[in-house]
């Protein structure tokens, strides 16, 4: 006889160490009939401080140029996005009650979006992160004081919202929770069958994904933070990343990337992670899974929004809506790799062009865009992003990313397929 399913899960809690979420008072905003399917996100909500020099900056003395407050951290960043894309996120997050925390709940409330999963306490400093910029964009140095994040999304604060989770399209995770937390939010989502994307946020964070990664659905990391994922899941061979700056061509530095990241993509596929989104700067982007995988279980949550619609239109027929990767022709169980091409864009800032991508991917999911097809509306995303100077832009044309995601999907290629 089968295991029942609450009995197994709550062996694999006692595995992990993991409380048992704590029984619900009844409460009608808590119940699953009053909540609406929302993609939900945990992390971090930040202040970044943003310093452009205007001329070339010099050690032990100040320089002229521009200061700017700016609403930030990964996981605001991409739920802001999917909101301009039309998509209603369900944040769950922390800030302290004072000027920082106050700064970034009052954009929040004038974008619509809820608060109630946004804890605001006395005791709590705001994260707030500095950046130093070059003249072209480039980040020079930074300061990041976050600790509020591991220390107050606690896993009972992820568990007051587990019918929001149960409830989603789908989760988004980044590296900034602390362990325990991501544990909670991975089997919360887990026992309902709700994909969930693990968002790496940098090199020494992205190794949180080891205890996790068999609940993981997708993961976005750049190149140097794949290897390290990789390197935390294996405990013998441990694998390497040369970046070489200059290619003669743009094709010759897609098949070298492919050569140096292909065994770290298939390592993290063996340990479960259905789905790779790996994002190589001006290179583009590889997508690497399993042939026809299916993202979104539950079609029942996606929601086409009116930029969806939009774009639809303004591609005019382009695609099909199918929700599963099928370049490869018939039904196998083969492994698939497809390498989409950057855009070129005039270039301002580039600070929030990754959380711009992942955004415009999880919002096309949401709307019932296949894999392919929602990365390539990310990528077109990115581009609108690094023009700006903001992390996230003002305004994003449904006509420009329809044109920019139509130009990707027609240079899309198959880089592997057996």
């Amino acid at each position: 006889m089968a295991e029942p399913a609450n009995r197994r899960m709550a062996a694999v809690r006692r595995h992990l160490l993991l409380p048992s979420p704590p029984p619900l008072r009844p409460n009608p905003l808590s119940s699953l009939a009053e909540v609406e399917p929302s993609p939900v996100i945990i992390g971090g909500m930040v202040l970044d401080i943003h310093a452009k020099p205007s001329v070339p900056p010099h050690p032990g003395t100040t320089v002229p140029g521009m200061v700017k407050y700016i609403s930030g951290g990964v996981a605001r960043n991409i739920a802001e996005c999917m909101s301009k894309l039309g998509t209603q996120p369900f944040m769950i997050s922390v800030v302290g009650n004072d000027m920082a925390g106050d700064f970034l709940l009052k954009y929040w409330r004038s974008a619509g979006l809820r608060t109630e999963g946004i804890l605001q306490a006395d005791d709590v400093a705001t994260p707030v992160v500095s950046n130093v910029f070059d003249g072209s964009g480039e980040l020079i140095a930074g300061v990041a004081s976050v600790q509020a994040v591991e220390n107050f999304i606690t896993p009972s604060w992820i568990y007051r919202f587990r019918h929001h989770i149960t409830n989603a399209p789908l989760v988004m995770l980044d590296a900034n929770l602390p362990p325990e937390s991501l544990k909670a939010a991975c089997i919360t989502a887990y026992e309902s069958e709700v994909p969930v994307l693990f968002e790496p946020v940098s090199v020494v964070k992205s190794r949180r994904i080891a205890p996790v990664a068999e609940y993981i659905t997708c993961t976005s990391p750049n190149e140097i933070e794949l290897v390290a994922m990789a390197n935390s899941l294996s405990p013998s061979v441990k694998y390497n990343f040369h970046k070489i700056e200059q290619f003669k061509e743009k094709s010759d530095a897609v098949e070298y990337l492919f050569e140096m990241l292909s065994p770290a993509m298939f390592f993290l596929l063996e340990k479960g992670i259905k789905l790779l989104i790996v994002t190589l700067g001006s290179n583009g982007v590889f997508i690497c899974c399993k042939e026809h995988t299916n993202f979104m279980k539950d079609q029942r949550k996606c929601k086409q929004t009116r930029f969806s619609r939009q774009l639809l239109e303004k591609m005019d027929g382009c695609f099909l809506l199918n929700n599963r990767v099928n370049l490869c022709g018939e039904s196998s169980s083969r492994t698939c790799v497809f390498h989409l091409p950057a855009i070129s864009a005039s270039v301002i800032s580039l600070t929030g062009a990754g959380d711009c991508l992942v955004g415009g991917v999880l919002s096309a999911l949401c709307a019932g865009f296949d894999i392919i097809q929602s990365v390539a509306i990310g990528v077109a995303i990115a581009k609108a992003s690094v023009e700006s100077e903001a992390n996230i832009p003002d305004d994003i044309s449904a006509a420009s990313i329809a044109d920019d995601a139509q130009c990707v999907l027609h240079s899309a290629k198959v880089v592997w397929c057996k």
